[in-house]
Formats: structure tokens, C-alpha cells, sequence
């Protein structure tokens, strides 16, 4: 099949190639595949274990997150995806800063303090965390964290039931050592 974009952008020699259209309707014919199959073949995909943070109407605000990744190392870029029913969703929206906590293997019941839905949080999450203000966002960052990394939103694109959110990294902080916290199969689990 011809490509539809060549007429109006020729490739050049040394240039990126242009971006293809994408086929909006691919996702409803999408159909034969149950929402529940697609998550149990997903709990089969391990995980690094994060918590979300940012600061809305003088409040911090957090939640755990697994779907976490590296987007771009030139510009740093990361991404992390919020599904639409969690508060951190309309708080990404509101907010352009915010951090994310690299969990270590110890901080597991740190995160699954941050899993339960927001409308559980009677406002006593945060209490008594070993927390770090980031410098750069002052958002709450998570200490003994294996790195912290401190974001502004680049770009958001829904994607479903959920948005995916590009952050620019305007800092990180590495801890020395440990190992992560991962998430695989619908527990928490470790390396080793």
C-alpha cells in the first residue's frame, strides 16, 4: 500500500520519516477481546512499582501506580498512565507538576496504601511517610525511594479508559542501592 503522507512530506535523507495517520476506529473493533481477559493477560506483565504525587488546592495528593515508562532520554521524557475514575486523574489535569517514587522492596505496604481508591482517604495518607519537598516542584517525594524523579506535564492523550501522561524530568534523584518493588499478577513481588 502506497503511503498516503509521502506526496505531502518526501522522505529526505537524514530526516526522521513522517508520522503515519492512525486508524482511530482500530480500538472499537477491537471487540472480541473482554476487558477481563485483557487484564488477566496484563497481570502476567511485571511491573516496577511507583507513587504518583502532586500537590492540588494545598493538598498532597498521591496514588500508586505501575504504568510507569520511559518515553525520551533526549529530551528526558517519561510517561505515566491514570485510568479516568482516579481522583490523581482530575488532579493531573489541574496541575502541571508532579513526582514520582521509585519503590524499593521494603515500601510495599507504602503502596498499597496508595492502590486503595481515593474515596478511602480520609486525608491521613501522608502521615507519618518519610517524605522529601522536591526542589525543583515542591511536590512530596518519597524517601528510601530507588529514584526520584520530578515532572511537568508535556503532554496528556486520551488512550481509553485511561490518559497518558508525558512528563519533562526537570530533576531525578538516585538512592544508592536497593532493589525494586514489582507488581505481577495482581501481588506485590520482588526480585528476590
Amino acid at each position: 500500500m502506497d503511503d498516503p503522507l509521502a506526496a505531502i512530506e518526501p522522505a529526505v535523507p537524514g530526516r526522521r520519516p513522517p508520522l503515519r495517520l492512525i486508524d482511530e476506529e482500530a480500538p472499537a473493533r477491537a471487540t472480541e477481546v473482554s476487558p477481563e481477559t485483557f487484564r488477566s493477560a496484563m497481570a502476567r506483565l511485571a511491573g516496577a512499582v511507583t507513587l504518583v504525587t502532586a500537590r492540588h488546592e494545598g493538598a498532597d495528593v498521591g496514588m500508586t501506580a505501575t504504568a510507569f515508562l520511559p518515553v525520551s532520554a533526549e529530551p528526558p521524557l517519561v510517561l505515566v498512565s491514570v485510568g479516568r475514575p482516579a481522583r490523581m486523574h482530575r488532579v493531573l489535569r489541574a496541575t502541571s507538576y508532579w513526582g514520582v517514587s521509585l519503590l524499593a522492596r521494603h515500601q510495599r505496604d507504602l503502596a498499597a496504601n496508595f492502590a486503595r481508591p481515593s474515596a478511602d482517604d480520609d486525608g491521613t495518607r501522608f502521615d507519618g511517610l518519610p517524605l522529601l519537598r522536591g526542589p525543583h516542584t515542591g511536590v512530596s517525594l518519597v524517601d528510601g525511594a530507588l529514584a526520584r524523579f520530578e515532572c511537568r506535564t508535556y503532554r496528556m492523550v486520551d488512550a481509553g479508559d485511561h490518559i497518558l501522561i508525558v512528563g519533562a524530568v526537570l530533576g531525578v534523584d538516585l538512592a544508592s542501592g536497593g532493589e525494586p518493588l514489582l507488581y505481577f499478577e495482581r501481588d506485590y513481588r520482588t526480585l528476590s
